[in-house]
């Protein structure tokens, strides 16, 4: 079987998968116990995974440095696909959604409206498929201070829980898509290394119960 290497994104979403390739015999102890290397030898199976974080993740896979990958939804639309988006995970949940200040009505306006954000792209696209016309603003860090600081109208996010949204006096209200953990695969590694692939994707899946996407 030829040897598989695959990019996780560090943090929770490589935690839970872990988990899961711990659930499928995979000896992943030496992640487990954390450290600084960023490439680990899977000791009982043809694999090693690679730690990164998720914008790499789609680097690495498109430009084949690594055959597959476990990267958010969320990172998958806001950075485009070159690649195939094969199994849903089912992990990692959250969604993007539309913030506005308590109290404040979005659409009641003819002017044009500002969005911060940390997803230009999946906002533009959103907004665009409405026929909107709204300014970006592409903020790098904690965006719920747009609004609160007159500079937003609005934000589009992750959110989880909304604690955090409510902590700055926000509320959602709207959900532009739901946002969960997938496994992409290079594409020309699907047809030269597409035995061992499909083998793995079978695994995951069967453990997982992932949603199938669009394999090739």
């Amino acid at each position: 079987m030829n040897r598989l290497r695959l990019a996780l994104t560090k943090g929770r979403l490589q935690k839970q998968a872990v988990e899961v390739f711990e659930r499928m015999g995979l000896d992943c102890g030496e992640i487990s116990r954390g450290g600084r290397r960023l490439i680990y030898e899977i000791p009982n199976y043809p694999m090693d995974i690679v730690l990164a974080k998720a914008a790499d993740v789609i680097t690495y896979v498109e430009h084949g440095a690594c055959s597959l990958g476990v990267v958010g939804k969320d990172t998958i639309l806001e950075k485009g696909r070159a690649f195939y988006e094969v199994l849903d995970l089912g992990f990692g949940k959250c969604r993007f959604a539309l913030a506005v200040r308590e109290g404040e009505d979005f659409y009641g306006t003819y002017r044009r409206r500002r969005v911060a954000t940390k997803y230009p792209e999946v906002a533009r696209t959103y907004f665009a498929n409405k026929g909107m016309d709204v300014e970006i603003i592409k903020i790098e860090g904690s965006v719920e201070l747009a609004p609160v600081l007159g500079m937003a109208d609005g934000i589009v996010d992750i959110v989880e829980t909304g604690a955090t949204l409510r902590e700055n006096g926000l509320i959602p209200i709207e959900t532009l898509c739901p946002v969960s953990a997938r496994l992409i695969v290079n594409v020309a590694d699907m047809k030269t290394k597409k035995e061992a692939i499909l083998s793995f994707i079978a695994a995951v899946e069967k453990e997982t119960g992932g949603e199938r996407g669009a394999a090739q």
